[in-house]
């Protein structure tokens, strides 16, 4: 059996894992104020968001919003209706501590997330890129994590081989697409067994 070779950088998800799910709790919090079915609502956002390319870039905000009023009667201006997103974005204080410490231990690390622009307004508002060394948002990139040429690029990027990158993600299908490209995966599940699963990987 061959040894797992040493993992040289661990890139993380975003929202769901580096912080709290905002897009899901934003659109719950339209969904209640709108008396729509939560469940339908948020389904329906998230199908809209990809299909219609404003997660990978080729459309813009206005079409995001004005898409999803079509389709499901929301009412709220474009500033109202993204504040409930981005107001739920919120960084895990503990995750970028813990991002210091594998970067000061020499490990490369970096973000790879499904988000559109408002990555770049979260940064604005947190200032925490600096924490990493690589941002691959899917917005900048036209490739979002439901095709696995994002992992092709990210690799190129980086000039590393995929078995040395861990990718942390807390949507299973993510991880699934990652490890056909040889890269190694972690699951993200809550912070209480998220160390003892760090841990192993880097042991």
């Amino acid at each position: 059996m061959t040894d797992i070779p040493d993992i040289k950088v661990i890139l993380f998800d975003f929202g769901g894992v580096l912080a709290e799910e905002g897009f899901k709790g934003g659109i719950l919090a339209i969904a209640e104020k709108n008396n729509l079915n939560p469940e339908e609502l948020i389904k329906t956002a998230f199908d809209m968001v990809y299909e219609l390319g404003f997660t990978s870039g080729r459309v813009k905000e206005d079409a995001f919003w004005a898409a999803l009023r079509l389709e499901t009667g929301i009412r709220g201006t474009n500033e109202e209706l993204k504040d409930e997103i981005l107001s739920r974005f919120v960084l895990r204080p503990w995750m970028l501590e813990i991002a210091s410490e594998l970067k000061e231990k020499g490990f490369k690390i970096g973000i790879l997330s499904d988000q559109t622009h408002w990555l770049d307004e979260l940064n604005g508002r947190d200032d925490f890129f600096h924490f990493f060394d690589y941002v691959f948002n899917s917005y900048h990139l036209g490739e979002t994590k439901k095709d696995p040429a994002i992992f092709d690029y990210a690799l190129k990027s980086m000039n590393v081989m995929p078995e040395s990158v861990l990718f942390i993600d807390d949507h299973v299908p993510n991880l699934k697409r990652a490890r056909t490209k040889g890269i190694q995966t972690m699951l993200y599940m809550n912070k209480e067994t998220f160390f003892q699963k760090l841990q192993r990987h880097l042991s």
